[in-house]
């Protein structure tokens, strides 16, 4: 029997879970095949009950409905009912669902790994309080980060993010009083879309000091206009791809108790072109 997973969303512009997973499978020797399914809201209880069959490891879930698939869920890990997000949907042999979050802990295998940053003790700077946002706050939070900043153009819902944690939190308005916090962090992170599908950054690199570092979330581009000027200034600072195969990576092991399986999902990444192609 081959076994099952898939990415669910709307629209599904790009492959790139699709080509992670079924490399690693492959590398693996697991008889399994991840697949992409675009679907409409109102379909969504239909498939999480076809994923309840017998040869489905589990699920992954992006924009816009993370949330949305709380309810159909059995079980939300701690973490994930924290976050109020579910990526990733994990199927027990009873074929109850539990939704987990491998955003947030992605996140922070990413900038270990790639900027050589531990999150205790720093203080940070977040552009954005959306799904991700949430993750990324949450896992500095979790991880003992001394103090986090977070700024979005709807200034409502960065209060909403920041009221769920203690003190250590608080958000602030866009303008001066958010470039006056840049000047003072460890760490920022562009937690928005700005420099994928609006052209801009989310914060000014200058406004950084020298020694502090940034994490552009997004990965297409590779090089946005944000990570330029960082790295004009000397910054350390890296892209989304790294958060994006940290957080595949997660997932497979927790469908197959398999780990190790980033260089895998990396180097087919790196091989196929068509990864940023809209369709299935």
């Amino acid at each position: 029997m081959t076994e099952r997973a898939a990415l669910i969303g709307y629209p599904l512009k790009r492959r790139h879970s699709e080509i992670m997973h079924n490399a690693a499978f492959e590398h693996f020797s697991i008889d399994a095949h991840y697949e992409l399914r675009e679907l409409e809201l109102a379909q969504i209880a239909d498939f999480v009950l076809e994923a309840r069959a017998e040869e489905w490891l589990g699920f992954q879930i992006t924009a816009p409905y993370k949330q949305a698939v709380i309810e159909h869920l059995d079980e939300i890990e701690a973490a994930a009912r924290k976050i109020g997000a579910v990526n990733t949907v994990l199927r027990r042999e009873d074929g109850s669902l539990v939704g987990i979050n491998t955003d947030a802990p992605g996140f922070q295998r990413a900038a270990e790994d790639e900027l050589g940053i531990r999150f205790a003790g720093l203080r940070v700077a977040v552009a954005g309080a959306g799904g991700v946002a949430r993750a990324v706050v949450n896992a500095l939070v979790a991880a003992g980060a001394e103090s986090v900043v977070i700024c979005d153009l709807a200034p409502s819902r960065a209060a909403d993010l920041a009221a769920g944690y203690g003190a250590s939190v608080r958000s602030v308005a866009v303008g001066p009083a958010f470039e006056e916090c840049l000047s003072r962090v460890d760490f920022a992170v562009n937690a928005t879309t700005v420099g994928m599908i609006q052209p801009g950054v989310a914060f000014e690199p200058r406004a950084l000091p020298a020694s502090a570092a940034a994490f552009d979330l997004v990965y297409n581009p590779p090089e946005t206009d944000l990570l330029r000027r960082a790295r004009a200034r000397g910054l350390a600072a890296t892209n989304g791809l790294g958060m994006l195969v940290a957080q595949a990576e997660i997932a497979f092991e927790r469908w197959t108790g398999i780990g190790g399986s980033g260089p895998i999902m990396r180097a087919a990444l790196a091989a196929d072109p068509g990864a940023d192609q809209t369709g299935a």
